[in-house]
């Protein structure tokens, strides 16, 4: 197979996979995991299992670990061909506070989609920092299938927004 034949087969593959992500970004950034705010650490809990799960859905043997007063954090594996090298991902899920909502030009946790500079964006806290990091994962994992040519190891904290000990 070409090169060409090769980035045509893989352009098909990201393009049939963008729905189904824009719409698991939809969901994540309504999950409000603002991890300053303790008030709100059911919503990080939700965020970490909300990650979990869709990881598992890719294959991934996953887990939630935290430790005691630390945030939820997700860890998952899924195994390449024998002797492949391993790929390690990060991401967070946690996410700024979003302040005063009268700041906003649209519900903070609601995404979305406007013009921008850039064209057409889709708005809401975390849908860049670092929620799309999280969906860029799966949206690789996505792509690959069953052909995936590594191992993959991915860790997405909860407690990149606050600092940790």
């Amino acid at each position: 197979m070409s090169h060409h034949a090769d980035t045509t087969d893989l352009r098909a593959r990201v393009a049939d996979v963008l729905p189904g992500l824009r719409s698991d970004l939809e969901d994540l950034v309504r999950i409000e995991s603002v991890s300053a705010d303790p008030a709100r650490a059911d919503e990080v809990r939700r965020s970490a299992e909300a990650v979990r799960a869709l990881l598992a859905a890719e294959g991934m043997d996953t887990e939630v670990v935290s430790i005691e007063g630390g945030a939820p954090a997700v860890i998952g594996h899924r195994a390449g061909p024998e002797g492949a090298p391993t790929v390690l991902l990060y991401a967070h899920h946690d996410v700024q506070p979003e302040n005063d909502h009268a700041d906003w030009d649209s519900p903070p946790f609601e995404p979305t989609e406007r013009d921008s500079p850039s064209g057409r964006r889709l708005f809401a806290r975390g849908a860049a920092d670092d929620k799309a990091g999280i969906v860029a994962h799966l949206g690789a994992l996505r792509v690959f299938g069953d052909d995936l040519p590594v191992s993959v190891t991915v860790f997405v904290e909860g407690e990149e927004e606050v600092g940790s000990e």
